[in-house]
């Protein structure tokens, strides 16, 4: 039975729970679209001369556009967690490897997650600072175009 378990929890946790989220996120989205075309067709049919196109406009979801800005700001949070989560990762298969208390095999696992967390830290700090670089030109002209809509 412990071998059974063993087996099956990461199948769920890596399998069906990726595929329950998918399913469960376009569900709703399939909803969401039903419930607007229910709507748009009883407003044609109680009113013939309504606008369409402004009507849609009116319920399309509003999702706010990020600025380049905002995203090469996330890009360097997501690297300085990264990067600090993989650093405390190997200070602790350090410490450990000294004091002992971990196997071998699980050492070298942790310790080899830590090196793949420093890598994405670093790859996205790259990222901010090349972004930042190439994009001052759109990012100036971003903010005066929201400067002159104030």
């Amino acid at each position: 039975m412990k071998d059974l378990i063993q087996v099956l929890v990461p199948i769920a946790i890596c399998c069906v729970l990726p595929i329950m989220i998918v399913w469960l996120n376009n569900r709703r989205r399939i909803i969401e679209n039903n419930s607007r075309t229910q709507i748009v067709l009883a407003a044609m049919e109680k009113n013939s001369d309504v606008d369409i196109e402004q009507l849609l406009k009116k319920m399309a979801p509003t999702q706010k556009k990020k600025l380049l800005k905002e995203k090469l700001l996330a890009k360097l949070l997501w690297g300085c967690i990264t990067l600090l989560l993989g650093v405390g990762l190997a200070i602790f298969c350090l410490c450990t490897s000294f004091g002992g208390g971990m196997t071998s095999s699980n050492l070298a696992f942790s310790g080899f997650m830590s090196a793949i967390m420093i890598a994405v830290g670093i790859a996205f700090l790259i990222n901010y600072f090349i972004g930042k670089k190439m994009l001052a030109k759109e990012i100036e002209a971003e903010q005066n175009k929201l400067s002159a809509q104030a």
